[in-house]
């Protein structure tokens, strides 16, 4: 796969971390490899299973947080490593349009909708987006830590990427989940997929 191939991919690597993760200790890991910048800030995903996503197996996420206005729709696999994703930026001029994404939703056939919430710490690189949060909703709630290349020269570049930040942070031994965060939160939409 070429970089251009890779335009709409997303290529990442999840690992599920337990309440109690030394949280210190990775972000001086982080610190140490220089961060071109970092936040920290509280993110609404609400989720969308329409009847076209319930046969293409993909679900449309509109997100709201005080960086991102995103309409975003994301393949849903057995393997969340390499996947479709799509983002639409709706812009924060207009402020929140959840009602605006549900009425055109709506028109989509949507069978299932959900929403968590994310407390998040963010640390970009030149080449990669590492993230660490908890992610609940009224029923689940999870920790995890995502490691996502943003360069994406060739897939074997960004494996690479991937890998060389995993090791540099203790991750390079650890297994990694291969669901997504809506599979792990709201595995009846899974179910509902027959993944």
């Amino acid at each position: 796969m070429t970089a251009d191939d890779l335009r709409f991919k997303e290529i990442e690597h999840k690992f599920v971390v337990e309440e109690e993760f030394d949280l210190a200790g990775f972000r001086d890991a982080l610190g140490r490899l220089n961060p071109a910048r970092t936040s920290s800030h509280r993110v609404r995903d609400r989720y969308y299973l329409t009847d076209g996503g319930r046969n293409g197996h993909f679900v449309i996420r509109h997100r709201y947080d005080a960086e991102l206005h995103h309409l975003t729709l994301k393949t849903v696999a057995s393997d969340t490593e390499v996947r479709s994703e799509i983002n639409l930026d709706l812009g924060q001029h207009a402020g929140d349009q959840r009602d605006a994404v549900d009425a055109f939703l709506d028109h989509l056939g949507v069978r299932w909708s959900g929403t968590l919430h994310k407390d998040l710490d963010v640390w970009r690189f030149p080449d990669v987006e590492v993230v660490h949060y908890r992610a609940t909703t009224d029923a689940r709630s999870v920790c995890c830590v995502e490691f996502e290349a943003t360069r994406k020269l060739s897939l074997a570049d960004a494996l690479a990427i991937l890998q060389r930040y995993e090791r540099a942070t203790g991750f390079a031994d650890r297994q990694r989940s291969r669901l997504s965060l809506l599979q792990i939160l709201f595995p009846e939409v899974a179910e509902t997929l027959r993944l």
